[in-house]
């Protein structure tokens, strides 16, 4: 009885065996995009020498992004292992009393962490998945719940607060001047806060912990952490101050005098940075959060060897991140960069052809496909949306289509692909240590549903709106 399986059990489960025998390591999925797109912008008649020159200067792009993203990966891990979060982390792993329950609360806590800040959600929720894999009563499936752990970056995040394109949208000083000149200013009151938006938002929360539920394994179908043959370090990030000072270098080490002066400093500057700004902007920056968490980090491990042996255990997690986001940068490049004789890019030439064949009642479908499709390539909320808006807000003109929602389209559809995109996986992987092809199953489940019930919501809700002119 316990074995049975409902429909959406099954599919996730048929589809987890098959991309576990066929689908590649994420490095080889970054590979196949390049040749892809470089294939894709030959066709429309780039050199091949630009596209290879585009492929070489784009490498690189992602340089400040790629450091961000490890510093992510690093102070959440540090922060999440110190005991005090730990201590918290485990209090919540002990609220499930079944592995489908410790999956419902992975995926809650996903999609709401989430509308504040995506990063923050990626690292708090594969540490969740972590103590509730040490749980073995729970019979926990390891697959599932690594699932349960991107959600949020594939349904909710860009709907919230730290939406690029939203926050790019509401602050004159951010936006480049041609998208300036076709949209003005336009606040978070016309996009994420719109009454539409958030009606979106609480349907895909319930919609995807439902998926969640009823996806989930049971009974022999059950894939536990000890199936993985994966270790995980249970108490030796915990490295108490026990070493012995024999020199001046082991007291300076094992003294919590240098991190209280450096988190003196750093919580002056914190200070300051809120101060002039809207907090809720300055914790969206990733530097800034970065930095926050670097800080208590430091402050929550009391001495610079217990914080350096927590950082020693998180860098094996940011392996994937370094070798394949320079793909990703020269990705971005050949579509945006590679041009044929009257100087048109793919990505000018895929935009093109969306806006060609919508009209105001289609145009959230086709937009929403359009933004879909060319976030599967270029994996970069607030980067995409300076390639797209010129087209998009172009054509929200012509067809007098309400422009916040314009913005909440892209949102919706964009992170759509991150759903099976390696691209934001990657950080949870790291610390899970699992890789694309054991969460896929799960992942695609949720996107199947995701992406009519996405492209309706955007639909029916646009049409209730109705064209406001810029303001600027």
């Amino acid at each position: 009885m316990g074995d049975s399986q409902n429909i959406l059990q099954k599919f996730a489960i048929k589809v987890s065996d098959w991309s576990e025998k066929w689908f590649p390591d994420s490095y080889i999925f970054a590979l196949l995009g390049v040749i892809i797109v470089a294939i894709a912008s030959m066709a429309i008649g780039a050199p091949a020498t630009q596209v290879a020159l585009s492929f070489g200067d784009g490498f690189w792009s992602l340089i400040p992004f790629t450091l961000q993203m490890c510093m992510l990966i690093v102070v959440g891990y540090v922060v999440s292992v110190s005991k005090p979060i730990k201590f918290i982390i485990n209090t919540l792993a002990r609220i499930p009393s079944s592995g489908t329950g410790g999956i419902v609360l992975v995926a809650t806590i996903s999609l709401f962490v989430s509308l504040i800040n995506w990063a923050m959600s990626t690292v708090l929720t594969a540490l969740l998945v972590i103590a509730l894999a040490q749980r073995k009563e729970l019979k926990l499936d390891y697959r599932a719940a690594a699932a349960a752990a991107i959600i949020g970056m594939g349904a909710t995040w860009a709907l919230g607060i730290s939406s690029s394109a939203a926050q790019l949208q509401a602050n004159k000083a951010s936006l480049p001047e041609s998208i300036y000149q076709l949209t003005g200013v336009i606040p978070f009151t016309e996009t994420i806060f719109l009454p539409q938006s958030l009606i979106m938002t609480a349907v895909l929360i319930i919609a995807s912990i439902a998926i969640a539920y009823f996806s989930a394994p049971k009974g022999q179908n059950v894939k536990t952490i000890d199936q993985f043959n994966i270790e995980l370090d249970r108490d030796d990030t915990e490295v108490q101050n026990t070493a012995s000072h024999k020199r001046p270098g082991d007291w300076l080490e094992n003294s919590p005098i240098l991190s209280i002066l450096i988190v003196i400093l750093g919580a002056i500057w914190m200070f300051n940075e809120f101060s002039k700004s809207n907090p809720i902007l300055a914790i969206s920056s990733l530097n800034t959060y970065n930095f926050i968490f670097l800080m208590l980090g430091i402050a929550l491990h009391g001495t610079p060897r217990n914080f350096l042996n927590a950082v020693s255990k998180a860098v094996p997690a940011i392996s994937g991140v370094l070798i394949q986001f320079p793909l990703y940068g020269s990705i971005a490049f050949i579509m945006t960069h590679a041009m044929n004789a009257q100087d048109l890019s793919l990505s000018h030439y895929i935009a093109e052809f969306f806006v060609s064949i919508s009209s105001k009642e289609t145009f959230a479908i086709v937009m929403g496909v359009y933004s879909a499709i060319l976030g599967f390539f270029i994996p970069s909320g607030g980067g995409k949306w300076i390639i797209e808006a010129p087209y998009v807000m172009q054509a929200a003109h012509d067809l007098k289509y309400h422009l916040g929602w314009s913005v909440q389209i892209y949102n919706a559809a964009e992170a759509l692909p991150n759903l099976i995109n390696p691209f934001f996986m990657l950080p949870m992987l790291g610390i899970l240590k699992l890789k694309a092809k054991d969460v896929i199953g799960f992942t695609v489940t949720q996107l199947i549903f995701h992406i009519p019930l996405v492209l309706f919501l955007l639909w029916a809700l646009g049409r209730t709106l109705t064209y406001i002119a810029p303001t600027f």
